[in-house]
């Protein structure tokens, strides 16, 4: 039916068939339709324009459900008569037509239906049809939001079944069981972090796109070789100071769980000042620092100084307070403005420098790379953003594991490429021996005290990167050590492996969960009905939080009939006021 043309005794598997080849060539020929009779075993139509005597007679024929043209009459005198718009072109036809390229493509635009559309047929359609298709095609493929939020508790269940130790728990609010939170973090997840991976996690949030809105809350560390390691991941309907407490409140359970001692964690994140109340309340062993990314971007959206942005980079990176000094000078030299600004956010948070605990080199999180993992899968019910994940998750932990398998080298290829480099350099170091741990490495530029048995260099970026830096590596050859053995344990192939060691295993289909639901009859699976907020029309705000938002002075009222603060005149109660104010 490509070019869209009928004869009789043409046949057709069944009626469904005949009328969609029908409504193909109409809305492809331009022409409307004008249907007299249309049932299960005939259908007669006309061209909708006066005067054309283009007819069409279809049947069914007996005993079979096949459908076959019986007459044809006339040819199309009207031209063409359907150009913006067609009736034909309903929301049903367009979730047909677009159907495959949204199993391909999440993120098919409405403006590129109507493009694609008009290319094909030629005709125009209206942008919210086109939008009302991709929802309900979207709901077609992947199911409506309702269902998901109905089936979350089944898929929890079904989490912790396939994968042992796994937490999985939904909350919901009020007498109806609205969704209220979301908490998932995988055993082999845990397992890896507490045994394999450095103890940093950053956390932070993304606005999701589906019907009911929410936020994905996340959790993120950094395995033996830099790379992103999801720990906990979770949905709450709202983020606010509340959801984050909630969240690290869980995310200390499931550590707690799994571990005698809690290990001493840094964590990194935006400056929201629900999460510093959250770890300094549920992790008060731990320190908070700033993402270094978002105090840049923040600089850089408030000044519009690229520069200001490299200096700071360079601050935070400075290994001694000299260095630190400097690069805080030139900042000033640039930008007093931004000096001053920056004077809200104290050094110990976000200067290596000054900061208290190890960050092993890591000024920034890996939450913006975890979020690009379902950035296409915003837009989807609540289980597929889960399922995005825990499909990538699978994949991530498998090819991790095969990879790792044809290291042979002690460290990690980034931790042994740094030991590498040192090495390089320390060949034109001179190295003068003090005692049996105390050294002075002398190199063209400068002169560094290294102390092998406190793992200390006077550069200190052996303290602050867990590395042997090529002063402490000269030191180390001169009295014949192993360098790699005067590596932290984290940046090792062995915590690599250890890592990923455990398997996260695949979750059945929904049928499948159908199935086990109604074979057991568990009572205790309720129904969770999706939260009452809904997207609302219109292009929705992008703004977040920011760091600089957060110690800004908030704008003072004043009333002009009592010369007091904190209201309007409008608003104001002072006695005796308004009858002078009459008289």
């Amino acid at each position: 039916m490509e070019d869209h043309t009928f004869v009789v005794g043409q046949e057709f598997p069944d009626v469904k068939a005949f009328r969609n080849a029908i409504k193909e060539a109409a809305i492809a020929q331009h022409f409307e339709l004008r249907i007299i009779k249309s049932d299960l075993i005939r259908y007669f139509a006309k061209c909708a324009t006066d005067g054309c005597p283009w007819r069409i007679r279809a049947v069914k024929l007996p005993n079979a459900p096949t459908f076959t043209i019986r007459s044809l009459e006339g040819t199309h005198t009207c031209g063409r008569n359907a150009h913006n718009g067609h009736h034909q072109a309903s929301v049903d036809w367009i979730v047909s037509f677009i159907e495959e390229r949204l199993r391909g493509n999440i993120n098919y635009k409405p403006k590129d239906i109507l493009h694609d559309i008009h290319k094909q047929y030629g005709i125009t359609i209206p942008y919210k049809q086109a939008w009302r298709a991709k929802e309900r095609g979207l709901a077609a493929i992947y199911g409506s939001s309702e269902e998901a939020y109905c089936l979350l508790p089944s898929y929890c269940k079904q989490i912790k079944k396939t994968n042992p130790g796994s937490i999985a728990e939904v909350f919901t609010t009020g007498i109806d069981h609205r969704f209220h939170r979301l908490f998932v973090s995988f055993h082999a997840s845990i397992y890896g972090f507490l045994n394999g991976c450095l103890p940093i996690i950053g956390v932070g949030g993304v606005q999701l796109k589906s019907k009911y809105l929410g936020t994905l809350l996340s959790a993120t560390s950094f395995d033996a070789d830099g790379g992103l390691f999801p720990l906990a991941y979770g949905v709450v309907d709202v983020e606010n100071d509340e959801s984050w407490m909630w969240f690290l409140s869980e995310l200390h359970k499931a550590l707690e769980m799994n571990s005698e001692n809690m290990p001493e964690l840094t964590f990194l994140s935006d400056g929201h000042k629900g999460i510093a109340d959250a770890v300094r309340r549920k992790f008060p062993n731990s320190l908070n620092a700033f993402c270094m990314r978002h105090l840049s971007e923040s600089i850089g959206k408030e000044f519009k100084n690229s520069r200001l942005v490299h200096l700071l980079w360079n601050a935070a990176y400075a290994t001694t307070t000299i260095g630190f000094k400097e690069k805080m000078v030139e900042i000033e030299e640039a930008s007093p403005e931004a000096a001053k600004w920056l004077q809200q956010f104290h050094p110990t948070r976000w200067a290596l420098v000054y900061f208290e605990g190890t960050r092993y080199g890591h000024l920034s999180s890996n939450i913006e790379e975890f979020n690009r993992w379902i950035l296409e899968a915003r837009e989807l019910p609540i289980i597929q953003v889960i399922e995005t994940i825990h499909i990538r998750l699978m994949a991530e932990f498998e090819e991790r594991r095969l990879k790792s398998n044809s290291w042979v080298s002690v460290l990690s290829p980034s931790a042994e490429k740094r030991i590498i480099e040192a090495i390089s350099h320390a060949s034109t170091y001179q190295v003068l021996r003090s005692d049996q741990v105390e050294f002075e490495v002398l190199s063209p530029d400068r002169s560094d005290i290294v102390n092998i048995g406190t793992h200390c260099c006077s550069c200190r970026d052996w303290q602050l990167y867990g590395i042997p830096c090529s002063h402490a590596v000269a030191a180390l050859i001169s009295c014949r050590k192993d360098v790699h053995a005067f590596t932290q344990k984290v940046f090792t192939v062995a915590s690599y492996r250890e890592a990923y060691a455990q398997e996260i295993y695949p979750i059945p289909g929904k049928i499948e969960w159908r199935k086990t639901d109604e074979a057991s009859m568990d009572d205790d699976i309720q129904v969770v009905r999706p939260p009452k907020f809904r997207r609302q029309p219109g292009r929705p705000e992008k703004k977040r939080i920011c760091v600089e938002d957060l110690n800004r002075e908030k704008h003072t009222v004043h009333c002009s009939r009592c010369n007091q603060t904190g209201h309007y005149k409008t608003t104001c109660k002072a006695e005796g006021i308004e009858s002078i104010e009459q008289f």
